[in-house]
């Protein structure tokens, strides 16, 4: 069985979980429309990603 050589210190223990806690997303204004959107996805309103038709416009 695996057994630790050391014992891991409070701070270190700390320093490896940092990556862990959750963060908020993260939005950008979108060129076009001025909406919000998340960076590196369609958006869903107008169908646009990149500067380019990708899916068809959502209809109300």
């Amino acid at each position: 069985m695996a057994v630790p050589k050391r014992k891991v210190t409070r701070s270190r223990r700390g320093m490896r979980r940092s990556t862990d806690a959750l963060k908020n997303p993260s939005y950008v204004e979108d060129k076009a429309s001025g909406e919000l959107r998340r960076p590196h996805h369609i958006d869903l309103k107008t169908g646009m990603y990149r500067g380019r038709q990708v899916l068809a416009p959502k209809e109300d």
